[in-house]
């Protein structure tokens, strides 16, 4: 026969974070909560932050890019003028 744990948060007590915070981040970091009391009564829950999850950035299509730039083949006389203007006075 299994047993059901239920496990109460941890609690603490604010003057305890202020002044022994490495111990109330070690509890919070084995317990994953712990409750912050004043005066007695339960005031603030204090859980560990998660930073939102980044989205991947989109997949660059590379041939609709060149595309864009000629949307055609070059014609043999445009690629030979082409040639000729990149080479320049060699």
């Amino acid at each position: 026969m299994s047993q059901i744990r239920v496990t109460m948060p941890v609690a603490a007590t604010l003057s305890a974070l202020r002044h022994h915070f490495p111990k109330v981040r070690k509890l919070l970091e084995r317990e994953g909560e712990v409750v912050l009391t004043e005066s007695g009564r339960a005031c603030y829950r204090l859980i560990p932050y998660t930073p939102p999850r980044k989205k991947a950035a989109p997949r660059v299509d590379y041939w609709a890019r060149l595309t864009e730039h000629q949307p055609g083949p070059l014609t043999a006389v445009k690629a030979r003028q082409l040639r000729e203007e990149n080479r320049g006075n060699r």
